[in-house]
């Protein structure tokens, strides 16, 4: 196929491209053979048997000449360049609005990275682009069979080398639109873009243009759009411009590699096909990027070389396909396109079809269009006849002088009121002057220019420069005011029956609501469940959604679900049809709502860097979503084993606060205890124990993360008891914490209070020692942040607490307090913020309610404190006289305490005077009864008031041992 026959149609255009080398370079060099390697790239691709079509992604004149040349040549299979395992999606197209995206998503990866999941490719798909018009012509036609050829999803990943696919140029558009596609790797069929900055930068200076997307609409789709531009012509543009750009690209680097690889699998699965067939390659059409299709890998044709290359096998990745709704501001940002270029070219498209009355293909039955006809298209203006040399085109275009439409000065005038009325609605001071002004400014812009007829893109210039000036008083510039008038962003939605089980199976159970919840926007929902208990069943949906879906797809404006609670009216605002696209990712991960929830709890409570309050988090969330015991006790097993194995306390207060929810809730809703939080209790008390020394000298562990360990043990601590757990173990640690952090200190001080190691008395004697201490009371406000803390352990501390607070206050000269205020309080802000509310109630509840009550206040840690053994003390001496009179009324615990003591002798005679020691059993008549009781004497006092003589030789043969018990009584 490479004979002289052949090469001698482009002769004259390598004879010119020669000449010029030549005249411009000054003899041959590596010019020539750029030029003249341009147009054997053009021949070879016009030459092979089987018709290449090169397109550019979301380009109307693409789409137009595949529209004519479909209806003419009839092609029996279309080869498309879309990824190969998505070729059973594309049937759903008529039950989706355009523009949509084929999506292929995997979440469980195997044989990539981990940290690449989940891994989605995407390739969007609208009304004016030349696959769409491919995919029409062959979903629709009897006996036309389409083959996708191009790598498999699981090759896009197994070749990307992570980030060369971010695509690059202009800023893409901000907004949620934009993010349609989230993160996933685009596939664009003709992605026709100079690699080569310098090439780039020198057409935009030299077109006198912005961005590469005005460029192509100024110097491809206006020539290439019209009626003048035949197929021929067409093709042959088309190569020689994917040529020029592949010829001045990179010589090296993965991309190129990637792009040599994607043409050498595409023509080997051409080639595959065609002999498993039998299909004559006449009877094909190969659809392509110019780009590849000026390909110059030896694979390349029909007769390209055969077995040379391999295709590598899939991986053990296992992909889910769906489409997703997709939209023109999320196409500009994924592949790097002026914003509001793709709105411009739909519109460009609906006025080339319009002007020259070509029929494009639609799928029967897609939503928004009308249904095709079975009629054959009506007649385009003819084309001028072909040049004399029957197959060089490129001569004659090039030599063509652009074409200048004229200007349609109703369009213009039509855009510059649209706008100026635009303006005004989103709060522009515009008037009349200001669309006279933009008119004539774009006149004037296109004229600058070299072209008659003003383009979109000048328009927008002339708008911002007229209308803008400095300010944009709204939320939307005058920039975006155009893209909205020129046709808007379009937003594609996938229709039900090509949605996936998953996302059918939501709407079948919101259907109760009465909400068209597929419509965009926001929509609210109001749930009786008292007057209408099915709606139960969708309040379960809705919070599920709220767990698995993005915030703002389902939010809840009245009601709330927490544990052991469940809300009789709820309000929603749904924006489920907003949120489609990661509905429909729901639907690769499950059947079910319940199937994906409880496959993500057990992927966040087994993962490699789960934390027990991550465990619990989702202990809580089965019990609030699934209501089920077996996950949830299966998950609390193994919160257990994720406890032990923790060697910090970074997660101390969330596990304290889902351990406190779940152990209320489970002593509240179940009969028992269950197993598993039982034991939580048990190893939480013995794993906190051993951590706490070392938190409390650990500089990294917060206070508020210590005060979490404590409160897990204090308010566990019964619990723990009763489970078999020994206080002693508790007792120790805090033996052994020696903080050298003031809060910790204050907070260790807590704990001996609650311990019973530190009484109320010492702890305040302390706070006093240290505001009389000047070299301390800096760092006061520390110790009162240690102390606020441990409210979360010890909450009966409030009261010492406000006491030390109100005592710096009181006692603090100026120049002292005022330095050290801002300390006091940015430190109980950011480190005690939750616990500050229990802190102000105990204040409230001590400090007077009235002003004027304040004078005569005096606060209660400052009033005299009664003698609690007054009243006893009291009793005793009334009772004095009695008390003398115990030895004789109790002779029996006389003689029985005498024979303890050693003491022979018999009693004294009456009226014999009482030896030493006889007033202590006078004066603690209590203390007598006690040795009474204790030694067995049930006798009574007797009536006589002096001693008895056996209690006379008691107290007189053991002086000592009399006079010791009373001193001790005495200090008591």
């Amino acid at each position: 196929m490479s004979g002289p026959q052949e090469n001698m149609s482009f002769a004259a255009l390598r004879g010119q491209l020669q000449e010029a080398a030549a005249t411009f370079a000054g003899g041959q060099d590596a010019l020539e053979g750029i030029l003249l390697g341009l147009v054997d790239d053009v021949d070879r691709a016009v030459r092979e048997p089987l018709e290449i079509f090169p397109v550019c992604h979301h380009s109307p004149a693409s789409a137009l000449a595949m529209a004519r040349r479909l209806r003419e040549k009839q092609p029996k299979v279309v080869y498309l360049e879309l990824c190969e395992d998505m070729a059973p999606l594309l049937t759903e197209l008529r039950n989706c609005r355009l523009p949509v995206a084929v999506q292929a998503f995997a979440g469980d990866i195997d044989g990539f990275p981990q940290e690449w999941a989940p891994l989605s490719v995407v390739a969007p798909i609208t009304e004016a682009s030349a696959e769409y018009q491919a995919i029409a012509y062959a979903l629709d036609t009897p006996g036309v069979e389409l083959v996708l050829v191009d790598r498999s999803s699981d090759h896009v990943f197994q070749w990307d080398s992570r980030g060369d696919h971010t695509p690059e140029g202009d800023e893409p558009p901000d907004g949620a639109e934009a993010a349609l596609h989230g993160e996933a790797v685009g596939v664009e069929i003709g992605d026709l873009r100079p690699r080569f900055a310098e090439l780039e930068e020198h057409l935009l200076r030299h077109g006198k243009v912005r961005h590469w997307s005005e460029w192509w609409h100024q110097y491809v789709e206006v020539p290439l759009g019209g009626s003048a531009a035949d197929h021929d012509t067409y093709r042959q543009v088309m190569f020689l411009i994917g040529s020029l750009f592949r010829r001045l690209a990179p010589g090296d680097g993965t991309r190129v590699r990637v792009d040599e690889d994607r043409e050498r699998y595409m023509w080997t699965r051409m080639r595959e096909h065609l002999a498993a067939t039998g299909t004559d390659p006449e009877d094909c059409l190969y659809v392509c990027g110019a780009f590849h299709a000026a390909s110059r890998v030896e694979e390349f044709g029909v007769y390209g070389t055969s077995g040379t290359f391999t295709i590598s096998p899939r991986t053990a990745t296992t992909w889910q396909y769906g489409l997703i709704p997709s939209s023109h501001a999320a196409i500009e940002a994924q592949f790097g396109l002026a914003a509001g270029s793709v709105s411009i070219a739909a519109t460009e498209w609906a006025k080339s079809l319009k002007r020259t009355r070509v029929k494009p293909y639609r799928l029967d039955g897609q939503a928004g269009t009308k249904k095709s006809g079975k009629k054959t298209a009506a007649a385009a203006p003819a084309v001028p006849p072909p040049p004399a040399d029957g197959g060089d085109r490129l001569s004659g275009f090039l030599r063509r002088p652009p074409v200048l439409d004229a200007l349609d000065e109703a369009e213009l005038l039509g855009w510059s009121v649209e706008i100026v009325r635009a303006a005004r609605r989103n709060g522009y001071l515009a008037s009349t002057a200001d669309a006279i002004a933009v008119f004539e400014t774009s006149i004037l812009l296109a004229g600058m220019r070299d072209r008659a007829k003003p383009t979109p893109y000048d328009f927008q210039d002339a708008a911002v420069t007229c209308i803008e000036k400095d300010s944009v008083p709204g939320r939307r510039d005058v920039r975006r005011l155009v893209e909205i008038m020129m046709g808007g962003d379009r937003i594609g939605q996938v229709g039900y029956e090509a949605l996936p089980p998953l996302a059918r199976d939501v709407y079948d159970r919101l259907e109760p609501l009465g909400l068209k919840l597929q419509q965009r926007g926001v929509q609210r929902a109001l749930l009786d469940m008292t007057s209408r208990p099915e709606l139960a069943a969708c309040s379960d949906v809705l919070w599920m959604l709220r767990r698995l879906m993005p915030q703002g797809a389902a939010r809840p404006i009245m009601g709330e679900r927490r544990l052991g609670e469940r809300s009789i009216q709820e309000s929603w605002d749904l924006a489920i049809g907003t949120h489609q696209r990661a509905l429909i990712e729901l639907g690769y991960e499950g059947v079910s709502l319940e199937q994906v929830l409880e496959q993500r709890l057990r992927r966040d409570a087994y993962g490699p860097q789960a934390t027990t309050a991550a465990v619990l988090a989702a202990v809580e969330d089965t019990l609030l979503y699934l209501r089920g015991r077996r996950l949830a006790d299966e998950l609390g097993r193994h919160a257990l084993k994720v406890l032990a194995a923790e060697r910090s306390v970074d997660g101390a207060p969330e596990v304290l606060r889902r351990a406190r929810a779940l152990l209320a809730y489970y002593r509240t809703h179940e009969p028992a205890l269950p197993g598993w939080i039982e034991s939580f209790v048990r190893t939480g008390y013995a794993h906190y124990c051993t951590l706490l020394p070392t938190a409390f000298r650990d500089e990294d562990a917060t206070v508020g993360q210590v005060a979490a360990m404590l409160g897990f043990l204090f308010s566990m601590e019964s619990l723990a008891l009763s489970l078999g757990c020994d206080r002693a173990q508790l007792e120790l640690a805090v033996a052994q914490c020696h903080p050298e952090d003031p809060e910790k200190t204050a907070l260790l001080w807590a704990a001996q209070v609650q311990l019973g190691t530190l009484s109320r008395a010492q702890l305040r004697d302390r706070c006093a020692e240290m505001l009389d201490n000047p070299l301390v009371v800096p760092a006061y406000p520390r110790y009162l942040s240690g102390f606020v803390h441990a409210l979360e352990p010890v909450p009966g501390l409030a009261d010492v607490v406000v006491e030390a607070v109100s005592n710096a206050f009181g006692r603090l000269p100026d120049a002292v307090l005022l330095p050290w205020l801002p300390l006091l309080i940015s430190t109980l802000r950011s480190g005690a913020a939750d616990l500050a509310p229990l802190l102000i109630r105990e204040a409230g509840r001590i400090f007077p309610g009235r002003l004027e009550a304040l004078d005569a206040w005096v606060p209660p840690w400052r009033m005299p404190r009664a003698d609690p053994f007054a009243v006893s003390r009291a009793g005793r001496s009334v009772a004095a006289p009695r008390g003398a009179a115990l030895l004789p009324v109790h002779p029996a615990a006389c003689d029985a305490v005498a024979g303890l003591l050693g003491c022979t002798e018999g009693w004294s005679e009456p009226g014999a005077p009482a030896p030493a020691g006889v007033g202590v059993l006078a004066a603690h008549p209590a203390t007598c009864d006690a040795v009474a009781e204790l030694l067995g004497c049930d006798g009574a006092w007797a009536a006589g008031s002096g001693p008895s003589p056996a209690g006379a030789v008691l107290t007189t043969r053991h002086p000592v041992t009399s006079e010791a018990l009373e001193s001790l009584l005495a200090r008591a």
